[in-house]
């Protein structure tokens, strides 16, 4: 049975996808991974809008358990650091539906902007796209609490600019 998103649901979910923008923008991944549930089938992808369209399995990042989304951080915190040239986002975001799954989860799509600035360079457009989320709501009335149980990010270029460290 459907039920109706309240308005701590409505505000517990929009406030994760600050926190979630937030960690990504301040280059906290142990942030962007709190706002993931702790659960095994907690997932992530992030993939192409053609791979997408077309079924393909083939993604930029593939984090199909919460033990992924834990070694993501560890390598980009602790293996790829100084291998890369630095770089900055901000993530701009506009949630554009939000229905129930039952059991006080809903099925969120977002669109999305993400800027980019290199180290010493110019800022540009990453990416834009669509964020597909599976949210699960902890807790009840202002203890209420989203995490997300699946993220699926969808990008819209066919190349990306540059390489990536950081989930989008």
């Amino acid at each position: 049975m459907s039920q109706a998103i309240t308005a701590a649901h409505t505000s517990a979910i929009d406030a994760l996808h600050t926190a979630y923008v937030a960690a990504l923008d301040q280059g906290d991944m142990a942030a962007w991974a709190a706002t993931f549930a702790v659960a095994d089938e907690t997932s992530y992808f992030c993939i192409s809008a053609e791979n997408d369209r077309r079924g393909l399995p083939l993604a930029l990042m593939y984090d199909d358990c919460r033990g992924r989304i834990d070694d993501r951080v560890s390598f980009v915190t602790k293996v790829w650091v100084g291998t890369y040239q630095p770089y900055r986002t901000r993530h701009f975001i506009q949630r554009l539906s939000c229905e129930s799954a039952g059991n006080n989860q809903y099925r969120v799509t977002s669109g999305f902007m993400i800027m980019m600035t290199p180290e010493g360079g110019a800022t540009t457009i990453l990416t834009s796209g669509e964020y597909r989320d599976l949210i699960e709501i902890q807790g009840e009335g202002d203890n209420a609490r989203a995490v997300f149980r699946e993220r699926r990010t969808v990008y819209d270029a066919d190349v990306l600019p540059r390489y990536i460290v950081f989930p989008f």
